[in-house]
């Protein structure tokens, strides 16, 4: 049975719930984190965590089958998706168990179910009130179908698509933003005949143009059929199969996923009789510091304005029990999030785009380096991975980060780093780095935007 009072009662214990539970417990609080399904919430048991589990499998996949390359000879690989599940499942419940061993090292009391704001300084747990001197909400977000769709019978979120038990033949993925160009690339590369459709006229549309052209340039190579600029309609969900209309076409699948939108998981927390303000969006409106409009209550993660990814959740956590325990807090920079997209090829990044650092009024200067400028990229296999520095010329100031190709996920961080700490690109551009390794591509890629590329 939970306790009656606490200093610190956590609703959702996904990346940013946990984290700012573990956060308060070191502060000194007494910490309870409430959780109405499995520890962990979505991002490690429905979302990011299988998602990645899959996207790995296909990556070892990939390797295999381009093994002749590097002068080893193998025999046609088999997938056994079976196996594949249980990997999945494997990595779950390694990682959430994890989080479970971090609630108990750190004193944190776990409440199995519902809770709901229940006046001040006060939550309610599926009957049992509980105060809370401090209340922070971090329930996450779900799923959300496209106008004219709804989800139901083989109409599926991503979520039900990284968990599928069987490998389907064909599949088409509606939205090719990260969710949606992850899905496509997984299941296009473990033998499934994938479409997939983005209404606007790229892939990954909110990423840098020239990055996006590269990743759907690898995407394609991966043998799915992409359809930019065009409408999915007119779906039909059958016992085997979804029938749809797209332009003047017809398509039939095994699944139809909708990868494009999603929610705050705002129900049942009783935002409307405790005084919570939410905005246009319905996303709840916080400060700086992640207060909401209710005294003693925060809210992180994607329940807030800003990207919706587990690392800024996790932040926003900090921040959130920092200031509720008088540590003084900075607003997170959200335009500097460092943003990752798993699909083959990697595509990260962070900043502004050269078209939004130009309509910004930036005098803007840019440093591209391909990947097969560097040794790494010839060593490795990936000459086509590209580095594209987004700066201010007057100053030499980094305004954004853009990379395509293998391991660009971890490589962006050296970018925002440099951006964090204050450095510029013509500093970037003089550090040293250990060679060969794929990370000298951003060093000559500082050195572009400085005018004085070594490698190209």
């Amino acid at each position: 049975m939970p306790e009656s009072a606490y200093d610190t009662v956590v609703i959702g214990s996904g990346p940013g719930g946990y984290v700012a539970a573990i956060r308060a417990a070191q502060l000194g609080m007494k910490t309870a984190i409430v959780e109405k399904d499995r520890i962990g919430g979505r991002c490690l048991n429905y979302a990011c965590i299988p998602a990645k589990a899959v996207l790995r499998v296909a990556d070892v996949l990939s390797e295999i089958r381009e093994a002749d390359e590097f002068g080893i000879k193998v025999g046609a690989p088999e997938v056994d998706y079976a196996a594949v599940s249980g990997r999945r499942e494997k990595v779950i419940s390694t990682l959430t168990g994890g989080v479970a061993g971090l609630m108990k090292k750190n004193k944190i009391d776990v409440i199995e179910g519902a809770g709901a704001l229940a006046g001040a300084g006060k939550v309610v747990v599926d009957g049992t009130t509980i105060d809370a001197g401090t209340i922070v909400l971090a329930t996450g977000s779900v799923k959300k179908p496209l106008p004219g769709m709804q989800f139901g019978g083989r109409v599926i979120g991503t979520e039900e698509a990284w968990a599928l038990e069987k490998l389907p033949s064909s599949m088409a993925v509606v939205g090719a933003g990260a969710s949606g160009s992850e899905i496509a690339s997984a299941y296009a590369r473990l033998g499934v005949e994938v479409l997939l459709f983005e209404a606007l006229s790229r892939v990954l549309p909110t990423e840098d143009a020239d990055i996006s052209k590269l990743a759907e340039r690898g995407l394609k190579k991966q043998g799915m059929e992409i359809h930019t600029n065009t409408l999915v309609q007119e779906i039909e969900s059958g016992k085997d199969s979804v029938n749809f209309t797209f332009g003047s076409a017809e398509g039939e699948v095994e699944w139809l996923v909708i990868a494009a939108g999603r929610g705050p998981d705002i129900e049942g927390l009783g935002l409307d009789e405790a005084g919570v303000e939410r905005d246009e969006q319905g996303l709840i409106k916080v400060d700086g510091a992640l207060k909401t409009s209710v005294p003693g209550v925060y809210a992180i993660g994607d329940l807030v304005p800003g990207p919706a990814l587990a690392h800024k959740a996790s932040d926003e956590g900090v921040i959130a029990i920092e200031d509720a325990a008088g540590v003084q807090t900075h607003p997170i920079e959200y335009i500097d999030i460092p943003r990752a997209t798993f699909c083959t090829p990697n595509v990260a990044s962070f900043g502004l785009t050269e078209e939004q650092a130009r309509e910004a009024g930036h005098d803007v200067v840019v440093g591209k380096v391909q990947y097969g400028a560097v040794g790494a990229g010839t060593v490795y296999g990936d000459r086509t991975g590209l580095v594209k520095i987004v700066g201010e010329k007057r100053y030499g100031e980094i305004l954004g980060g853009h990379i395509v190709g293998a391991k660009s996920t971890e490589m962006i961080q050296e970018l925002v780093n440099a951006k964090a700490l204050e450095g510029g690109y013509p500093e970037l551009a003089h550090l040293v780095h250990g060679h060969p390794t794929m990370s000298e591509a951003v060093l000559e890629a500082a050195r572009a935007a400085d005018g004085w590329l070594v490698h190209g």
